[in-house]
């Protein structure tokens, strides 16, 4: 069974009189008649475009995601998955499971142990090492999983596994694919937000074969903000270019955009009715010229406290940028955007990692706590989920002296409110954190499962494409229902 949404034709089709005059018109002649067939299209375009809300599969236990990405694949052994045989067999050759040497390093590599201590949090008693001591602080919201396993060791096609389920193909993103499925709540802002993506990762965030118009909208990291100006308080830079027109005022400026999206409808008539190019040209130029009015007050967090800015981490160093981007997150998330992501890079620690992996920790620890905290004061936990990741995880053998290499068979990520059940862990890997051995989540499971949280099921959520119905989690995918509260 696939879902009822197919590929939204925005405008009505123009035949007869309607065809003749847009043909006349397009010649240069009567132009001064657009705008009230202009206003007409509009209209309509407002009232059934695409990322009009639609109603889920069934009763969903969240509304809205923030997924906190971080990039380069966090070691799990050394913040959310303890590994006690790990610190006891320290220094000893690696062997992998079944008894095989790392091929990696010729066996030559040995077992290298946290340089973080754990402790047992919360009620539930979750092990999490002093790297992410504040977020340990709602160990109670968290699931943690620890049996994630991908396909690949390789960053590319890894991360494009997590944000498509692809690890080479072109295939829509996760965000467009929830976007497709559930419409947005606003509609004078984009529903798919990447915050700070990865410039050499364009495909994790489009909308491959689907409508353009589910594609993400990119906000710059920085959010327009250098450290000097933090500090002296300026906090009103929106983070997308060219929100403002410098030259036209809004009648001129919608004036000249109905002229625009008429030549758009005359070239969707010519192409027969269905372009899915032109289609989502015409919704792109309707949503930015709504967005004008509404972005420049979601982003302007000069409208927060003081204290709020203070939990985010936001005019100190460490913790400012991501902590601007967490707080961007919630007030977009609040003003109904459907799924946000925020990327943090530099996860990837070959080398350096006693240093390294402290300084990214630092960066994220406030921000995600304060963000957390935030969610849950305001009443938007109960139906966000909140996720943390990477693509893969690392080894627990070294990689020279103070490093770790990739590792796709068993590693860690969390998610926390939106229905899922908080204080436990998920699954497990071996004695030493090699691979998911208890409770094994491929991608495709997670994928699954985050969509069913959302009122989605994975095998209905499909479009017609290249002769068959295609989904995010192709022909796989097992939901991971013991995490649901």
């Amino acid at each position: 069974m696939t879902n009822d949404i197919r590929s939204p034709c925005l405008l009505r089709p123009l035949r007869g009189p309607r065809r003749a005059f847009l043909q006349h018109t397009a010649n240069g002649f009567g132009l001064v008649a657009l705008s009230a067939l202009a206003a007409d299209t509009a209209e309509h375009t407002a009232a059934s475009g695409p990322l009009s809300p639609r109603p889920p599969h069934f009763e969903p236990r969240a509304k809205r995601v923030i997924f906190l990405c971080m990039q380069g694949g966090p070691s799990h052994v050394d913040t959310f998955d303890y590994k006690p045989k790990l610190i006891a067999d320290a220094g000893r050759p690696a062997r992998l499971p079944g008894g095989g040497v790392g091929l990696a390093s010729r066996g030559r590599a040995t077992l290298l142990p946290p340089q973080w201590k754990f402790r047992q949090r919360g009620e539930g008693g979750l092990w999490v090492s002093s790297l992410f001591d504040e977020v340990a602080q709602h160990a109670d919201k968290l699931c943690v999983i620890n049996s994630m396993a991908t396909d690949l060791p390789a960053h590319p096609q890894a991360f494009a596994q997590l944000h498509t389920g692809s690890t080479q193909f072109i295939r829509p993103s996760l965000g467009a694919w929830t976007l497709y499925g559930l419409g947005t709540e606003n509609q004078n802002l984009p529903g798919f937000i990447a915050i700070n993506p990865p410039v050499a990762a364009a495909r994790a965030f489009g909308s491959a074969f689907l409508p353009a118009a589910y594609q993400a909208t990119r906000v710059s990291g920085s959010l327009g903000a250098s450290v000097a100006s933090r500090r002296g308080g300026n906090t009103k830079s929106s983070g997308i270019a060219n929100i403002r027109p410098p030259l036209l005022d809004r009648d001129a400026q919608r004036t000249q955009l109905d002229l625009v999206q008429q030549l758009n409808a005359a070239r969707l008539e010519l192409d027969g009715g269905s372009s899915p190019g032109t289609e989502g040209v015409i919704e792109s130029y309707e949503l930015a010229f709504r967005m004008q009015d509404e972005v420049p007050q979601v982003m302007d967090i000069s409208q927060e406290t003081q204290s709020t800015l203070t939990r985010y981490g936001v005019g100190s160093d460490a913790t400012d940028a991501f902590g601007r981007q967490c707080l961007m997150a919630r007030r977009l998330v609040e003003a109904g955007v459907r799924f946000v992501q925020v990327t943090h890079g530099n996860w990837d620690h070959h080398f350096n990692l006693s240093t390294a992996l402290e300084d990214r920790a630092r960066q994220v620890d406030r921000p995600i706590a304060g963000l957390l905290a935030d969610l849950a004061d305001r009443g938007l936990l109960n139906d966000t989920v909140v996720i943390w990741g990477g693509e893969f995880g690392r080894t627990p053998h070294s990689q020279g002296s103070d490093g770790r290499d990739h590792n796709n068979k068993g590693f860690t990520l969390w998610m926390a409110g939106g229905g899922v059940k908080g204080g436990i862990s998920y699954g497990a890997t071996d004695d030493y954190g090699y691979e998911a051995v208890e409770d094994r989540m491929h991608i495709h499971d997670w994928h699954a499962t985050l969509l069913h949280l959302l009122g989605l099921d994975h095998e209905r959520l499909t479009f017609p494409y290249a002769g068959r119905d295609f989904r995010l989690t192709d022909v796989h995918g097992t939901v991971a229902r013991k995490i649901f509260a």
